[in-house]
């Protein structure tokens, strides 16, 4: 029977409410002893949690998620949460999260998350994903590439590196795949200093596209430069700056050109540098005319302390929560929550915790353009799950999507797992 189907559905919580009795009577009341619900036997704390959190994850994969990269996103969580308890589990769940990812890849998609950071990502299943990523695709795939070459290189660095070389030669670069491809091979063979040499000749055409990743370059450059052929790194450096010329002003660039002038500097000396700045009047006006490196500037991020919440301890926050966006709401009345359930007060935690999932489900009907929709679903799930797990995991399952509800049951399952 097919996973997500009603039948299997309803054994699947049929399973999981007595495992959430078991947990209950043996994890918040130790002095009881309560029976294993498939053996009959004593139950110990442990093998209660165990049990918990099994038939959790059981149940959370098995919720329908019709969109490929909601499915992803359940996958991806469910083995981070699984692995330490079932290898096997974590393995299986792996297998068709690495299958589905290669699909999104293929269709031309941006994989949400990449199931190789989870871990668990079987050699073979690493081996079959990067034999059937297409060459064009190397950046939408370079997660998962830099994974499979860092901890499978047996079963998938020959391919890895044919893909990578077929991608060069149409002028697409996956430039930190290639620098894991080169560390996996050696430095100093001769792949290595070949893929050096025809990473910095296939930079983006579209430089101000690609301003962000222009330190990433610089750096790269710094780290490889040393290991390979001295007329190489000078020919490299070179075109490297030619390149940042094209960059669009501002932090980015200005560091990228402090990352190289040093790294070429250490490698060739203060003399050979100039001496290859003033062969190449392009790159020597880049760094002649280059701003402070100053700071890169990041999107502000939301700022939700868990002290502040607990100064207010006591006092009602309702008005004032309501008046924020989806996503801030959402925390914040997970931080009330939080503070007032620790601190004793379990109504006006139910409150808060109330106010936050009803937040979740606002922030998550936009998750399309919210990219961080999933880890404040998992961030308010958790801080419900510190103070009663078995509550935070009744209000996981009665968020509106199922992608929502299984990401949040996932989230108290991890924190019972922990315990």
């Amino acid at each position: 029977m097919e996973a997500g189907s009603p039948a299997r559905l309803w054994e699947t919580r049929d399973a999981l409410k007595k495992a959430v009795l078991m947990w209950i009577v043996t994890a918040l009341a130790p002095g009881a002893v309560a029976a294993d619900a498939r053996t009959g036997k004593p139950a110990s704390p442990k093998d209660a949690r165990t049990a918990f959190v099994l038939d959790v994850v059981r149940t959370a994969v098995a919720l329908p998620q019709p969109d490929p990269q909601d499915r992803l996103r359940v996958l991806h969580s469910a083995v981070g949460v699984v692995g330490p308890i079932s290898a096997n589990i974590a393995r299986t769940l792996s297998r068709e999260g690495v299958q589905l990812e290669s699909e999104l890849i293929r269709s031309g998609q941006k994989p949400a998350v990449s199931m190789f950071s989870a871990g668990h990502v079987p050699c073979t299943a690493a081996a079959n994903f990067v034999q059937s990523l297409p060459a064009t695709a190397v950046a939408e795939g370079e997660e998962a590439l830099i994974s499979a070459v860092t901890l499978c290189p047996k079963a998938a660095l020959e391919n890895a590196r044919g893909k990578l070389d077929e991608a060069l030669g149409q002028d697409i670069l996956a430039a930190r795949a290639l620098l894991a491809a080169m560390d996996a091979t050696g430095p100093k063979m001769a792949w290595s200093q070949s893929a050096f040499v025809r990473m910095f000749s296939a930079l983006p055409k579209d430089a101000a596209k690609a301003q962000s990743e222009a330190p990433n370059f610089a750096a790269m450059y710094s780290e490889m430069a040393p290991q390979v052929d001295l007329e190489a790194a000078r020919a490299a450096g070179l075109r490297m700056l030619e390149w940042l010329g094209r960059v669009p002003e501002g932090g980015p660039r200005n560091l990228a050109i402090s990352i190289m002038k040093g790294a070429m500097e250490q490698l060739l000396g203060a003399e050979k540098l100039e001496e290859a700045l003033r062969s190449n009047v392009v790159a020597q006006g880049v760094v002649r005319n280059a701003g402070e490196a100053g700071e890169i500037e990041h999107p502000e991020e939301e700022n939700v302390s868990v002290l502040e919440a607990m100064d207010k301890t006591g006092s009602d926050q309702t008005d004032s929560l309501q008046a924020l966006p989806a996503s801030r709401r959402a925390r914040e009345a997970a931080a009330h929550g939080f503070a007032s359930g620790t601190a004793g007060n379990r109504n006006q935690a139910e409150h808060y915790f109330d106010i936050a999932f009803s937040a979740l489900n606002d922030y998550w009907r936009d998750r399309a353009t919210n990219t961080n929709a999933a880890a404040v679903v998992e961030e308010v799930s958790e801080a419900a799950a510190q103070v009663d797990a078995p509550a935070a995991l009744s209000r996981a399952q009665r968020l509106a999507d199922p992608t929502a509800q299984a990401i949040g049951m996932l989230a108290v399952a991890r924190v019972v797992a922990g315990q």
